[in-house]
Parts: C-alpha cells; structure tokens; sequence
C-alpha cells in the first residue's frame, strides 16, 4: 500500500516489538506487561511498517481456527487504510496456509471494519475489562 512517497510494508515481528503499540492502542490506562499474552511464543507477530516506522501490530493465535488478538493502528495512522491492509494481508496468507476459519473478539467500535472482510458477528456481545467486544468469524 502506497500514499505519495509513503509505502506500508508488513513483516513478521517478535512478540515483543508488538507490546509498546498494542498497550498504547488497546490498553492505554494498564502496564504495557498486561498486554503481554500467555501463548506470545506460539503466535505469528505482524507489522505494518509506515516509513519504517512501526504503525500497526496484529497478532494470529492456532486457537480454534486462526485467532486475530490485539489488533493496534497508532492513532496518528488511523484511517489510512492500513489497518485494512493489515487484514487483507492476514487472510491471503491464511488462505495459503489452508486455514479454515479467521475469528476474533472484536471491539464494537471495530465492527464495521471487520465486516468489510466478510466477518460475520456470532454469539452475543460481552464486556472485557469496560470494553464492549463481539465475537466474528469468516471461513476461508
């Protein structure tokens, strides 16, 4: 993805390149340590890098089917499309890894995004740490 000279480019990261951005995003009020998650060492780490500036982290779990966890765009690089392109980056390499479903718990502030990628929201909606979340899901 490309803006003028700008160019998004996502790579697999270390857990730990993930935890700045998902506290600052996802959890600003908390320590960075509770963004830290028990099966890190297990998961594919991605970042969308914005002139090699880390912008954007999304973490993919084997839980279930293929689990997206703390999903984080900066605010500063919020509606850009980068968050979408991180998505669409994530399903073409489920796709080629033969996985059969892409789930999460998505915040309800996020569902549209996640239904422009053909998620679909199932079961009833629930509240984690005062945060409204629904679960959705896509087959592959």
């Amino acid at each position: 993805m490309s803006q003028g000279s700008h160019q998004l480019k996502i790579r697999s990261i270390r857990a730990e390149q993930t935890l700045p951005l998902r506290q600052q995003v996802l959890w600003p009020d908390m320590p960075v340590s509770s963004s830290v998650l028990p099966d890190d060492h297990a998961a594919l780490h991605l970042g969308g890098y914005w002139d090699e500036q880390l912008v954007c982290v999304a973490s993919v779990f084997d839980d279930k089917g293929a689990r997206l966890r703390k999903f984080a765009t900066h605010p500063d690089f919020q509606g850009r499309g980068i968050g979408s392109a991180m998505l669409t980056h994530i399903i073409a390499t489920l796709n080629q890894q033969g996985a059969s479903r892409f789930w999460c718990d998505a915040r309800l502030s996020a569902q549209t995004l996640y239904q422009k990628f053909e998620l679909q929201p199932y079961g009833e909606p629930f509240v984690k740490q005062g945060v409204m979340f629904i679960r959705m899901q896509r087959f592959l």
